[in-house]
């Protein structure tokens, strides 16, 4: 023991005798211990020290007994008992699996073991339950928070007590026999602390108490069954005395049995001279027959696995253990705690009921404790059921609310426990516990169709037509026996689930059977295959070229134009009824007038164009509000010849897509449920239980027969009756393990007892044989589990399932196999093409499909796996060895390229995706981070050719922007897609972006001068804290003030912060725009410079020098002027676009415009490609995703 720990357990006190002596340092030496125990490391070893030292037994409850008055002291005392008690799995966070640490969890539980015997006594619960009391005596307004603070420390106290589990093996307690549990109950009993539990459990003025309350209750009845609590006192009953009879009598016909075996193995010679038999007709491991050395009598126990060594199953693969134990306490003890439940179900149980759910529902109690809530259902339910039924008595826990309850719990534990494998034990408990409450409920509804009150009747009809119409209630038990895991749910757990099902199908059947018929929810989840937009060049085009088209178009639309009758309201441009907001739709209205115009109708496209202005009139997508006729008739032609982004429609799917649905099942897919409702039938339902998945569970819980109830036994039986009787489906139990169960069954002595077991097992036997004698297949077919079409085929022959199919497919001629070998001999080893769609082209016979021509591929042996015809680019995760050396390869080739992501993704075989591909390369080490496989851009020269300088306006902040957007992208290939779709809605009319200090200038003379200035101070100040603090993030720019939040919402705002590289809000997640964190103080006061230099330039143009009075102009003039100057500007960029401009007059106008503004000296950064699509956007004419320009912003030269 510590030294130091050693001293301060002397300085507590000593006793004598019975007498404790403190000494005068003993608070202090309380406190000291407590201050230890918080500094323990990850052993607990000063835990470990206290309970070898027995400081609790010695010292902690003399002193809790004989020096109460000392309050200060006691208060201490208190405190350290419940850190000294608390259980180890707290401690330890979990049962350690390392050897070492599991040595020290298991020597800190059985100290907390010794803890409980020696709380074992009247005097330590009586102080206990005297200070409880005299702390509840206060009032409200008396009750100090130091009160309320040692009334949940007493409390806390007695929980941690009885939480201790018992040590079954050093107890060795029989039934009826008083456990240390027990004792510890009957202690409570004696010191009035279970009267107290009802108080706090009954007032009105201690809800605060009311979930520590119900903690404790849970562990008094931990080890108790409700029914057999029920019945303490009554007297046996019938029932339980001829099971008893039952119960002996099978025990007294095995006990025969084995008697007369052992009779009978007793040979008449010496065992020495058994002598040795050839068995004619069962081989050895030769060709020779088997040769037996013993006695003809062990003849018949003879098998072949004899003498071998059991295979031993991994603990990972174990079947999980029963963990709660129930047994018989004392007579006394049942007693007591009889009574106790009896008048807490008078007095307490629908008002604290009610409070911890409610609680619950307000997350006002901590993690998991709606498991005692389901506890305490289950078990007080069960109680009230068995003793004097009374509905009343348990009205709040008797709703359809509980049902959603329990099963939305229980449909969450059921969650958990398939994606948190390494909890899947503590949730498959948890969902036990549902599962009781669950059976609880429809036990408890089921005796209230026996009661001979009509109201009672009424309300469980009532509860039972809410429960039968919603699916979820119904499909609850498919999904819990589809997904039964051996390893993670114990036995017992299968035997309520067979039971609850049991009772659930019987009550359901009666309710069919009473009301005729019942209809009832359905939901069916309709899928989807994702839409992808197709490359434009899979654009249709139905009646021939566009070129071909227009001239035809172009005099209709031009009639059409100068029709004034021509009405907008006939064309709509949105779908209303869609679920995409009306605001995504302008790509799909675009869509419509080219297909209007493909399909030769005009007036229709004109009307559609102008509709859809009137609908989305921002940003001039379908042109201007004072657009002239011709400007229409140009923007329709090139609405026509432009290849716009189509989606798949349902037509183009066909059915083709219904047969490839089981080989693409890794695509995306949107699931859309449709409720709907119909008339129930019982039988339609019952099919769903006929799957192998929900035999297999039943067939291994009948396999431990013996030790089954008869109930259980009953509930496997009714149910295995029902699939082969009711349904006819007796073959979904022709299965070997189970012949081999029945044949265990049959030749047990004690057979007589199992009488339904018996004469089901003989029944379906006959059946087997009946069909064996018709199909001798149904030999081979036991060794396999069967679902209902290998049923069909079995009893109605094989082949008849396609038979009776109307979409059967034809069958291959021997000159269509030779044409399919050849064709696919031919091309299989070309690359860059579909060998599936090659052959699909060429086969010159009956049309088939992908999935047919897989399938045939697969069965002439030419291909081993339909896997082998997956889709490139699919869905590819897996890298082969030889996928990984060619990335590498490709990686050191493109090395030193501009673009060494965008190379590999030309050249790599096996297509992927960019998120793939980067995340490789991370993998196999070959870059640090992602920003070493960002496109590197060349820097160039702003040409000067252009007018005002625009192509030179973005600076190094919107590069930064758009490489986090590219990063995003990469990890998001969804997002991705959708910025492809709104990329494509922008209209030809081109861009409309004006430069930094012509919005400025804009802005300032719009009123917004005071939020430039605000805008500016932000970057200033950012830019100075990032340079104190050697440290950026990113910086939310948050409007304090009426006027910046007028700014912020406005669009040329929005935009001028865009150019300066603030990051817009996230959508659904952030609130305001931020300043990124790549940007660089230096970067950020050259952004604030920029902004200060277009103010000064506004207040330059705003007026003349002072000094010349005579020559000012008035404010409205400059500002007409300088909005005449932005027109002007507006329609110089449209008409260059679309080919109205000549260069001279752009010239003309660049100069001009140039005079007005002088830019500052920047560097245009641009890659080939961008140059590439800028030289060919002119010649196409036709509306297209336009590249953004990246510029950096650079200080002026040191000359300038």
């Amino acid at each position: 023991m510590n030294c130091e720990l050693l001293a301060t357990c002397s300085a507590l006190g000593y006793l004598e005798g019975d007498i404790y002596h403190k000494e005068p340092d003993c608070l202090e030496s309380v406190k000291d211990l407590i201050r230890y125990l918080r500094h323990e490391d990850e052993t607990r070893d000063v835990r470990q020290q206290l309970g070898a030292a027995q400081i609790l037994q010695s010292d902690l409850l003399p002193i809790l007994t004989q020096h109460r008055q000392d309050k200060a002291l006691f208060d201490a005392v208190i405190r350290l008992m419940v850190n000294l008690t608390q259980p180890a799995l707290l401690c330890f966070g979990s049962v350690p699996k390392e050897p070492s640490f599991r040595h020290h969890f298991l020597q800190v539980l059985a100290y907390l073991q010794a803890y409980k015997e020696a709380f074992a006594s009247e005097k330590a619960f009586g102080v206990l339950s005297e200070t409880l009391y005299e702390l509840l005596q206060l009032g409200w307004e008396e009750r100090q928070e130091e009160d309320n603070l040692l009334i949940e420390r007493i409390l806390l106290l007695v929980r941690n007590i009885l939480h201790i589990p018992a040590d079954l093996d050093q107890e060795k307690r029989i039934d009826d026999d008083a456990s240390v549990h027990d004792q510890l109950l009957w202690a409570i009993h004696l010191s009035g602390l279970d009267d107290l539990l009802l108080f706090l459990a009954s007032s009105p003025t201690e809800q605060q108490w009311s979930l520590h309350v119900l903690e404790v209750i849970s562990l008094m009845f931990r080890d108790q069954n409700p029914e057999q609590l029920a019945g303490v006192g009554q007297g046996r009953s019938a029932q339980e005395r001829s099971t008893d009879v039952a119960e002996l009598e099978v025990l007294r016909q095995r006990e025969m049995a084995e008697k007369k075996t052992r009779a009978l193995q007793r040979g008449n010679r010496h065992s020495r001279f058994g002598g040795s038999y050839i068995v004619q007709g069962l081989k050895s491991i030769g060709e020779r027959d088997l040769i037996f050395h013993k006695g003809l009598h062990n003849l018949r126990n003879y098998s072949s696995d004899l003498g071998k060594q059991p295979r031993r199953v991994p603990k990972r693969r174990q079947a999980a253990r029963d963990l709660s134990v129930q047994r018989r306490s004392a007579l006394n003890v049942r007693l007591f705690l009889r009574d106790f439940c009896s008048e807490f179900l008078e007095n307490c149980y629908n008002r604290l009921m009610g409070l911890v759910k409610d609680n619950l529902l307000r997350e006002k109690a901590q993690q998991h404790d709606e498991t005692y809530y389901m506890w305490a259902l289950a078990f007080f339910m069960a109680f009230n059921r068995a003793a004097s039924f009374q509905p009343g008595l348990v009205s709040e826990t008797l709703s359809v609310r509980t049902f959603h309850f329990i099963e939305q719990n229980l449909t969450n534990y059921y969650e958990m426990m398939l994606t948190d494998r390494k909890e899947a034990a503590s949730w498959a408990r948890r969902m036990h516990l549902a599962l009781k409450a669950y059976q609880e409920l429809l036990a408890t509804v089921n005796e209230m169709d026996m009661s001979p009150d009509e109201a009672v009747r009424e309300s469980s009809r009532i509860i039972k037509n809410n429960i039968f119409y919603v699916m979820e209630y119904r499909e609850l038990f498919l999904a819990l026996f589809r997904k039964f895991d051996e390893r993670y749910q114990p036995r017992s757990f299968l035997i309520d689930l067979v039971e609850t099902t049991h009772l659930f199908l019987k009550m359901l059947e009666r309710f069919c059977r009473s009301r005729g018929n019942l209809v009832v929810q359905n939901k069916r989840k309709k899928r989807k295959k994702k839409k992808k937009p197709v490359a434009p060049g899979d654009v249709p085009c139905s009646s021939g070229e566009p070129e071909a088209l227009w001239p035809s178009l172009a005099e209709q639309l031009q009639s059409c134009a100068q029709d004034p009758e021509l009405s907008l309201d006939s064309m709509v441009p949105f779908d209303a009824a869609s679920e995409v907001p009306v605001e995504e739709q302008r790509a799909e209205a675009m869509v419509r007038i080219q297909d209007c115009l493909l399909a030769g109708q005009a007036p229709q496209a004109l009307t559609l164009l102008r509709s859809a202005r009137e609908v989305w009139p921002e940003g001039d997508v379908f042109g201007s509000q004072d657009m002239s006729p011709e400007e229409e008739i140009q923007l329709l032609k090139q609405i026509l010849c432009a290849p716009l982004p189509r989606q798949q429609g349902p037509e183009e799917r066909g059915a083709e897509e219904e047969e490839e649905e089981e080989e693409e099942e890794e695509e995306e897919e949107l699931q859309v449920v449709q409720v709907s409702e119909k008339e129930f039938n019982f039988l339609d339902y019952l099919k769903r239980f006929a799957s192998s998945a929900v035999i297999r569970a039943y067939v291994l819980l009948l396999r431990s027969y013996r030790q089954n109830s008869a109930h259980t036994n009953h509930c496997i039986v009714k149910m295995l009756h029902r699939l082969a009787r009711d349904l006819r489906m007796e073959a979904l139990l022709f299965q070997l393990s189970l012949f081999c169960l029945f044949n265990r069954l049959l030749s047990d002595p004690a057979a007589g007892t199992y009488k339904e077991l018996v004469t089901f097992a003989k029944y379906i036997l006959g059946k087997f044989f009946a069909l064996a004698a018709i199909n001798q297949k149904a030999y081979v077919e036991l060794l396999f589990w069967k679902n209902t079409s290998v049923v069909r085929e079995m009893t109605e022959g094989y082949g008849s399932l396609d038979g009776g199919s109307s979409h059967k497919p034809p069958v291959w001629s021997p000159e269509e196999e030779a044409q399919l070998r050849e064709l696919y001999l031919a091309h299989k080893d070309v690359e860059g093409q579909d060998v599936v769609d090659t052959i699909l082209a060429h086969l010159s016979t009956v049309p088939r499909t992908r999935k047919q021509v897989i399938h045939h591929l697969v069965r002439l042996g030419l291909a081993d796996s339909v896997k082998d015809f997956q889709r490139k680019g699919t869905h590819i995760v897996l890298w082969t060895e030889d996928q990984e050396l060619e990335l590498q390869r490709l990686f050191e080739e493109f090395q030193g390229s501009d673009d060494v992501l965008g190379h590999i993704m030309k050249n790599i075989t096996a297509k992927r995706s960019r998120a793939r591909i980067v995340d490789k390369l991370l993998a196999l080490g070959l870059v640090a981070e992602r920003r070493e496989l960002y496109k590197k851009r060349r820097k160039k020269l702003a040409p000067s050719g252009l007018p005002n300088g625009e192509e030179s306006l973005k600076d190094t902040c919107q590069e930064d922007l758009e490489e986090e957007e590219n990063l995003s992208e990469e990890e998001n290939e969804e997002n991705e897609e959708k910025e492809e779709g709104s990329e494509a809605e922008q209209t030809p009319q081109g861009s409309t972006d004006l430069s930094t200090e012509n919005l400025g200038q804009s802005l300032c003379q719009e009123g917004f001068s005071a939020p430039l200035l605000w805008l500016r101070n932000c970057l200033i100040q950012v830019a100075d804290d990032r340079e104190e603090d050697g440290c950026s993030q990113a910086v939310p720019l948050v409007p304090l003030t009426e006027e910046n939040e007028e700014a912020m919402e406005n669009r040329q705002f929005q935009q001028l912060l865009r150019k300066l590289g603030v990051q817009p809000p996230v959508s659904g997640q952030e609130t305001f725009w931020r300043i990124p964190a790549k940007l660089s103080p230096a970067q950020l006061r050259r952004v604030a410079a920029s902004l200060s230099q277009s103010e000064e330039q506004e207040k330059l143009q705003q007026g003349p020098d002072p000094e010349v009075p005579g020559e000012q102009v008035p404010e409205e003039e400059h500002q007409k002027e300088h909005r005449a100057q932005a027109l002007r500007a507006l329609q110089l960029a449209r008409g260059k676009k679309a080919g109205l401009v000549s260069p001279a007059e752009a010239g003309t106008a660049g100069g001009e415009e140039q005079l007005k503004v002088a830019p500052r000296k920047r560097q245009l950064l641009d890659s080939d490609e961008e140059n590439e699509s800028r030289s060919q956007a002119p010649e196409l004419g036709a509306p297209g995703i336009q590249k953004k320009k990246r510029f950096q912003i650079e200080d002026e030269d040191e000359s300038d």
